[in-house]
């Protein structure tokens, strides 16, 4: 299929959801342009509500629906940060937000969704999971997919708006994480968008590569994904997002979890902010490709979220001698 999300997309759900959402910092890294040899700039979006970028795209979503539909209420599939962006959302609009998680998902993610307003029910795995959400769909629930969805997408594309305007310039490469590939299709069409000239590098970890192996074998293939880096570990891709990628990443960089731990604590010793691997990962890959950089290039980091338990991040760190 072709890519169906357009900047037009974008910049009318920024319209949609200005004032509901965060402007979140963007601001001049000394210590990480000093690492990679170029002027390099963060995006902070780990200090949105709900702790991610979620919520952007979940509120344009909602605000989409009838008062029907919201009294209905909304369903969705997430052991992460969808699942509590959905329930903060629905909450906000006084809808019952129904989440279905993998019998996996880290207890602080649950915790996080019930205090949030949703109502948990725990699955077998992500399959079980979107197969139930199909069925509460036919009774009547309008299901959030949280990637596969062009009202996802255009809304976590007003980050990529509020980068390129408020970078003090233009950048030449942005870096941003991949689960499904909702995020960085958003994010993408905006800055590609507003300048086609930008080149814009999708991050995954080992143990995570959804996107790497969709576009390897031509097609969505469903994973079993084995990172630390949870929120990047979703259980395929999309035609959808797939065409995103085909379309608006110059590459994929794959790396370690160790490296996605070491940045994570590098970030919180030296920039102060928390964030998870998923995020800290694309600080990893802009390491792994410093050489390719000109001098007088400017780099775009997106640090996606920060919702991680303290307890996980003292344990990566005695695992992976960080």
């Amino acid at each position: 299929m072709d890519f169906d999300v357009t900047l037009a997309d974008v910049q009318a759900a920024a319209t949609r959801i200005a004032g509901k959402v965060r402007r979140t910092p963007t601001y001049h890294s000394a210590g990480l342009s000093a690492r990679l040899g170029v002027e390099t700039w963060i995006k902070l979006e780990s200090l949105q509500l709900a702790g991610s970028f979620k919520v952007r795209g979940c509120y344009n979503r909602l605000t989409g629906l009838s008062e029907a539909e919201l009294k209905r209420g909304v369903v969705t599939v997430s052991g992460g940060n969808h699942a509590i962006a959905v329930s903060l959302v629905a909450q906000a609009m006084g809808a019952r937000a129904l989440v279905l998680m993998p019998q996996a998902t880290p207890a602080l993610n649950i915790r996080l969704t019930q205090e949030a307003g949703g109502e948990v029910e725990l699955c077998a795995d992500s399959v079980a999971a979107f197969a139930r959400a199909g069925e509460y769909e036919r009774q009547g629930m309008v299901h959030v997919h949280s990637y596969d969805d062009p009202a996802i997408i255009a809304g976590h594309g007003t980050l990529g708006l509020e980068l390129a305007g408020d970078a003090g310039g233009r950048l030449d490469h942005v870096f941003i994480a991949i689960g499904g590939g909702g995020f960085a299709a958003g994010v993408g069409t905006a800055l590609k968008g507003l300048d086609p000239a930008v080149r814009l590098h999708g991050v995954e970890t080992e143990g995570a590569t959804t996107m790497t192996q969709a576009l390897e074998a031509g097609g969505p293939v469903p994973i079993r994904p084995s990172s630390i880096a949870r929120t990047l570990g979703a259980p395929f891709a999309t035609e959808r997002t797939m065409a995103a990628a085909r379309q608006l990443l110059a590459e994929i960089v794959v790396v370690p979890d160790a490296e996605a731990v070491r940045e994570l604590v590098w970030l919180l010793q030296n920039e102060r902010v928390l964030v998870e691997p998923a995020a800290a990962c694309v600080v990893a890959a802009a390491l792994a490709r410093k050489d390719s950089f000109r001098p007088g290039e400017r780099i775009g980091l997106v640090l996606c979220g920060s919702n991680v338990a303290l307890e996980d991040v003292a344990r990566w760190r005695g695992e992976f001698a960080v």
